[in-house]
C-alpha cells in the first residue's frame, strides 16, 4: 500500500466545503482533465458508485469507486474498484470555526503489477502529489465561491 495525504485551508464553513466537495459532476472545475459522474445510487450514500475519467481525447484512466462510508458533512470514504486504481480514498472536512474549514484528502493505493507497480508508483508519486496539492488550492477557491445548483 502507498499512502498519500494532502490538505488545504478554506475560507468557507464546513457545510459549504462538504457540498462543494460532493458535487461530483463539478469536480472537473478543480481537478484538471477529470470528469466524474454518478453511475449508480444517488452519489450521497453508502453503496453509490462514481466513475472518474482522467485524460484527454478518450485516452486516460477510468477510476470506478464505491462509497463505503458517508458521514456528512465530515467524511466520505470510497473504495477504488479498477484494475489500475485500487485502494481507498477518504475526503475529510474539519470545521475550523463558523467560517473556516480544512479539507484533507487521503489515498491508500495498491499499485497494480506487483513490484513493477510499486516501483512505478515511487517514480510518479512526487508528480501526483504536486498535482493533488494544486487541485486542492483550486478547490479552496471553488469552495469559497460555491453556490448550490450553479
Amino acid at each position: 500500500m502507498s499512502d498519500l495525504t494532502a490538505s488545504v485551508e478554506i475560507a468557507a464553513p464546513a457545510g459549504t466545503t462538504w457540498l462543494a466537495l460532493t458535487d461530483w459532476e463539478r469536480q472537473r472545475e478543480w481537478i484538471p482533465a477529470t470528469t466524474v459522474r454518478v453511475i449508480s445510487g444517488n452519489g450521497r450514500s453508502v453503496g453509490s458508485r462514481l466513475e472518474a475519467f482522467t485524460g484527454a481525447f478518450g485516452v486516460g484512466v477510468t477510476d470506478t469507486m464505491e462509497i463505503t462510508n458517508w458521514e456528512p458533512p465530515v467524511r466520505c470514504t470510497v473504495r477504488h474498484l479498477g484494475l489500475i486504481v485500487r485502494g481507498t480514498g477518504t475526503f475529510h472536512v474539519q470545521a475550523k470555526g463558523p467560517q473556516r474549514s480544512v479539507f484533507v484528502w487521503s489515498e491508500d493505493f495498491t499499485p497494480p503489477f506487483g513490484p513493477v507497480g510499486r516501483l512505478g508508483w515511487g517514480l510518479v508519486r512526487p508528480a501526483f502529489a504536486l498535482a493533488l496539492r494544486r487541485s486542492l488550492r483550486t478547490f479552496a477557491r471553488f469552495a469559497e465561491n460555491y453556490t448550490v445548483g450553479q
